[in-house]
Parts: C-alpha cells; sequence; structure tokens
C-alpha cells in the first residue's frame, strides 16, 4: 500500500525497536495523559516512569464502562486523547462474547503499514511475483453498524477495506487483486464469493496467490467453487452473469472482467472440476499460483490437512497478527513450515508489554518489547493510541527468536480457552496437537475433517468431552461411510493425546466419562457460523470457535447430528 516503503525500513525498524518502543510510549501519553481515564492515574503526568508505576494492568470489564460512555455520546477524552471516529468490533467466537474498542484512522494507517512491510518480505522471497500478477483473494466485508451516538461499528477487515486508505491506495496497488473493489464491497457473502471466484477463474493466467483473511474462508471458497463450478462455467461459455446476482455495482464490474463468451476457457475448467478427486484443485485451475496467503496459525490451524490437500502442498504462508486491540506484526519467514509460524512485532504500532504465563498474580514481572527471553510464554500487554493502557489481550505468546533487535513470536492458544470437567484443563493448543495425532487415521480413510469444535458435557455423571466432527471425502464423487472401529479409534487417541491429569482422571479415578464424538451433517459448520455472524460477527475475521459454550450455537450443532460414538478404553497412563 506505500510504495515508498522498501527492505531497508524493515532492517531499521527491527534493529532500533527500544527506542522506537520509547517514542510510541511518549506520543501515546502526550496525546491521552489528560483523559478522563488516564487522568486518574497520572494526574496530567507524562513520565513513563510514573506510567508502570501507576497504570494498572487491566481487561476489558475494566475499561468497558469507559468505552460504553463514548459509544453513548460522551466525548472521546473520556478515554482518548485523539478523535474516536469509530468503532472496532471483535468476533467474539474466542473468548464467547464480543468487545468493541474506539480507534479513528490511525488504526487503519498502522494496519496498512504492516500490510505493506509484510509484501515487502514476500516479495523477498517468492521472487517479486506478487507484482508481476495478480492475487485472487476472497475479502469480503460487512456493512457497519452504529452506536447510540451514531458512530459506526465495524468487523477489522471491514473497516480496513472501506477506508479512504484503501480506496485511495495507488493505481499500481488497484490492479493487484482480481476482483474489483465493487466484489470486495458487496454486502452479501454468497454474492460476493461468487463473483470473486468467477474474476478469478476469468483471469486464471495471471493469479500467482491465492488467499483470505482466514484459512477458513478460503476453505468455503473451495467448497463453494465444489458446488458451483458448472453453473461458473455456464456464465463463462455465454459470456454473462447469473440472475441471482443482484447486487448492481458488482454485477456490473464482473461484467467487465467477462468480456464476452468464452467456450475454450469454460472446457478447461469444466475438464478440471470434474476429476473424481479435488486433490491440487488450486494448482490445476490457477497453475502460476506460487503460495496460499491466511492466516493459519491458533485455531486456524486445523485446516493446514485440507489446504494442502487442494493445493498440491504450495507453501501456506500466514502473514499477519493482530486483533482489534492492536495489529502485532508480520511473517519474515514465508517459507517457513506453517506449523512454524512466527510473527516479527513491529515496534512502531503500540507500546507492547508482556506479562509471563506465571506470574503467580505479581504485575511487576511485566517486562518491554526488547526484554523478553528466548523459549519463554507470555501474554501481550498493550497500549495503544485509541485509550487502551496496559490491556491484557488474551493470547499466549512464546519466543521463538529475535530480527535483529526484535523479538519473534508463535502464537500458542488463547488464554482461557479451555476444556475441564474436574481438575484437568486442556488448552487449544492441547486439542489441536490431540488432532493432528488422529489426522493419518482419517488420511488412510480417505476422510478429510472439515470442521470440528468441542465442550465439556457435565450434564452427565461422570462429565465428558464431546467433539463435533464434519467429515467429507476426499474423492467428490464418494458418498463417505462411517465406519465404526475407525471412529472409536480416533476417540481413542484423542484420548490418548491428552496430558497426564486427563489420563488419570479418565482411567485410575474414573471421573471423566469416555470422550465421544459426534458426526454432524455436511455444511453443519455453515450454519455454526451463520449463526454466528447473526449475532454481529463478520464472515471476513470468523474463526469456529475451538470450543463452545453458548447454549444456542450448541443447539445448532444437535439439530446436526448423524452419529455419536465413544471411546471403548481408557487412555493408559504412560502414554
Amino acid at each position: 500500500m506505500n510504495p515508498s516503503l522498501n527492505l531497508m525500513d524493515l532492517e531499521e525498524l527491527t534493529s532500533n525497536a527500544k527506542q522506537i518502543q520509547e517514542d510510541v510510549l511518549e506520543e501515546i501519553l502526550t496525546l491521552n495523559a489528560n483523559t478522563e481515564y488516564l487522568h486518574r492515574f497520572l494526574h496530567g503526568s507524562s513520565d513513563k516512569v510514573l506510567f508502570k508505576k501507576n497504570v494498572p494492568v487491566v481487561t476489558y470489564d475494566d475499561v468497558k464502562p469507559y468505552i460504553e460512555r463514548v459509544a453513548n455520546g460522551e466525548p472521546s477524552d473520556v478515554i482518548s486523547g485523539g478523535p474516536v471516529t469509530m468503532f472496532l468490533r471483535s468476533t467474539g467466537t474466542s473468548g464467547g462474547k464480543q468487545k468493541v474498542f474506539p480507534v479513528n484512522d490511525k488504526y487503519i494507517e498502522k494496519l496498512g503499514y504492516v500490510i505493506a512491510l509484510r509484501s515487502l518480505a514476500m516479495s523477498k522471497h517468492f521472487d517479486s511475483g506478487g507484482e508481476q500478477g495478480k492475487a485472487m483473494e476472497f475479502h469480503c466485508t460487512k456493512p457497519p453498524s452504529a452506536t447510540p451516538s451514531d458512530l459506526p461499528v465495524f468487523a477489522v477487515f471491514s473497516s480496513f477495506f472501506m477506508s479512504d486508505y484503501f480506496k485511495n491506495r495507488p493505481s499500481k496497488c488497484n490492479s493487484e487483486y482480481t476482483s474489483p473493489d465493487q466484489i470486495i464491497l458487496c454486502p452479501d457473502h454468497n454474492q460476493s464469493l461468487y463473483c470473486h471466484l468467477l474474476c478469478g477463474l476469468v483471469q486464471r493466467d495471471e493469479v500467482v496467490r491465492v488467499g483470505a483473511a482466514f484459512a477458513f474462508v478460503l476453505v468455503r471458497a473451495i467448497d463453494f467453487l465444489e458446488k458451483h463450478w458448472r453453473e461458473l462455467c455456464s456464465n463463462i461459455r455465454s459470456g454473462h452473469v447469473s440472475e441471482w446476482i443482484t447486487d448492481l455495482e458488482g454485477r456490473n464490474a464482473v461484467s467487465t472482467i467477462l468480456r464476452g463468451p468464452d467456450p475454450i476457457l469454460a472446457d478447461v475448467i469444466e475438464q478440471e472440476c470434474s476429476h473424481k478427486s479435488w486433490e491440487g484443485i488450486i494448482t490445476r485451475l490457477w497453475p502460476k499460483a506460487k503460495y496460499i496467503d491466511c492466516i493459519i496459525t491458533g485455531q486456524m490451524a486445523q485446516y493446514i490437512p485440507m489446504l494442502e490437500f487442494y493445493s498440491n502442498k504450495l507453501p501456506i504462508v500466514s502473514t499477519t497478527y493482530g486483533s482489534s486491540e492492536s495489529t502485532f506484526g508480520m511473517n519474515v519467514d514465508p517459507l517457513c513450515k506453517p506449523q512454524d509460524t512466527s510473527y516479527t512485532c513491529a515496534p512502531n504500532i503500540s507500546y507492547f508489554e508482556f506479562l509471563p504465563v506465571d506470574h503467580k498474580g505479581d504485575m511487576a514481572s511485566i517486562v518491554d518489547l526488547v526484554d523478553v527471553k528466548l523459549g519463554c510464554y507470555y501474554e501481550p500487554v498493550v497500549t495503544n493510541y485509541f485509550g487502551l493502557h496496559r490491556y491484557l489481550i488474551g493470547d499466549i505468546l512464546q519466543v521463538t527468536g529475535f530480527y535483529n533487535n526484535t523479538p519473534q513470536f508463535r502464537f500458542v492458544h488463547r488464554k482461557n480457552v479451555v476444556l475441564s470437567v474436574r481438575s484437568e484443563t486442556t488448552t487449544e493448543e492441547d486439542i489441536l496437537k490431540a488432532l493432528n495425532h488422529v489426522g493419518l487415521v482419517l488420511e488412510s480413510s480417505d476422510l478429510m475433517l472439515m470442521g470440528f469444535t468441542c465442550y465439556a458435557d457435565i450434564s452427565t455423571f461422570p462429565g465428558h468431552y464431546v467433539f463435533y466432527w464434519e467429515l467429507k471425502a476426499k474423492d467428490v464423487q464418494d458418498v463417505f461411510e462411517l465406519e465404526e472401529k475407525v471412529m472409536v479409534k480416533c476417540c481413542s487417541l484423542l484420548e490418548e493425546s491428552f496430558d497426564e491429569v486427563y489420563r488419570k482422571n479418565r482411567s485410575k479415578d474414573e471421573c471423566i466419562g469416555p470422550l465421544e464424538i459426534r458426526v454432524v451433517q455436511q455444511g453443519t459448520f455453515d450454519s455454526l457460523m451463520e449463526y454466528f455472524i447473526s449475532q454481529g460477527g463478520s464472515i471476513a475475521q470468523y474463526k469456529t470457535p475451538i470450543c463452545i459454550n453458548s447454549s444456542e450455537a450448541l443447539a445448532v450443532l444437535e439439530n446436526k447430528v448423524l452419529a455419536r460414538f465413544f471411546s471403548e478404553k481408557s487412555p493408559p497412563l504412560d502414554s
């Protein structure tokens, strides 16, 4: 987005992290010292020592009353020294409830800066291929809701793609995508997705990367293609867009891409999509694609096997890490395995501190960005420009290395996203590792796990873990059959993968019941997504929750259950 940036900017930024962080904090405190919130602790001072001594580490519940006052029409300086012009809404799928955060255009500019930096890192490793071709990326937006004071409330990616910053980007960047902006801005998600695919197929020989914000969106796009490829081929053959595409701006934009009938291209696409197996469908339809671009860390890691299957194991690059509270950093080693992804912090975005996970209530153990220790685990504590001061993000990160003088972090899991029936705590990371353990069993049965979530069912005695799985045959023309012995083995392997405390509670003390897998109908996780979107979420940043607590969301799943399987033996204590 910023044509004046070059790789030396990345080197200078990461070499001077300590000074840049000090400058950022000074700028933030000067801007916000006289807000009602910060004045309670600093009394108008912008002294950094006083900041660390007096300003408490907080969670959302601590700052929510101040945020709500601004949302309800009180002046911005209740919490922010700069004007609050909009709010960003979190998805609510990780922690169970949505949050809103005050920001202004500076947030968009900083996000754009990190996107530009990550593009530089990508061009270094992919021979500038991304600059010579086009990206087929499945971006979409959701119109904002409004606060009582009529300020817009956006999802993060919607705020970016609907901003003047994106709209007024340089013409070189304007031609980067296969889809015109009107498709990204189309408010109907299905129409947007269909048009993205149509534009991408027509320009298949120009596509050098395929992506979406999150892996789930990309997997959904491939599934959508599987259901609609015949209609897409018909549109290409005739040169006309299907009548159900009623968004006029989107329809007109796609019509300019189609440029009339192309029966030869339609035949090529039809031939590829008619194969019994869709293994490698991405590289068969878009032969010049060099990599997959989407966030694949955390709960998105479950989609790695599917994307590798569909792409013939193209590199999967998780380029950026951020949240509604702050953009954080980018991946400067895109050729690493997706499981090994680390993010290099951008020290000029916000002021970052880190709380060791074993702090035991000692907030004095918080360290600055440049003082973290290799291999240690931390929770980020963010101070941004818009009114959050020493705010606990809720992610757990591990320090994996340093790029110049700036630390690199691996995303481990969301804090407090755990299963527990008794004294055990099974984390998001534990669950994902367990699923990897059963991957070979599913693969040998020619099955793919299209989606999963779980919860601790304590309505039974003893309570037990319940996993909801949506399965699909690798061969698109096959109807998969559930073999009981395969599914029971999967139940047992999951249990064997959990830690000693779980296995002891399950095997010796018998206070955890046999693990259960409930197989659901195909399309169930689309229905789950639609439920969360109906609650105010956005498809562009939707993440299937690894653990579900909502009774309404559980009801969506329960209505689609096809079969239930239980572990038939207790896991060994010495796994």
